[in-house]
């Protein structure tokens, strides 16, 4: 490796990556966010402030009926 492709190479990180996503990845990340809104059945827009809130709630529910489900049923 020549001493400019260690250089390039050297700013090739996670955190320059996303500081200045390249137009795939930006490309890659909508087509998630648009394929996790279509599985649970919500606009394609959302916002990522809507889908935590309503992801939110899902886990809250779950978990209550995870906890309902293991609470003893009192016998007659």
């Amino acid at each position: 490796m020549n001493d400019e492709a260690a250089k390039l190479l050297k700013k090739r990180t996670l955190t320059n990556l996303y500081n200045e996503p390249p137009t795939w990845l930006a490309n890659a990340h909508a087509d998630l966010d648009a394929a996790v809104a279509a599985a649970y059945g919500w606009a394609a827009g959302i916002s990522e402030e809507e889908a935590i809130a309503r992801l939110f709630v899902l886990n809250q529910e779950r978990t209550a009926a995870q906890a309902a489900a293991l609470l003893p049923t009192k016998g007659p």
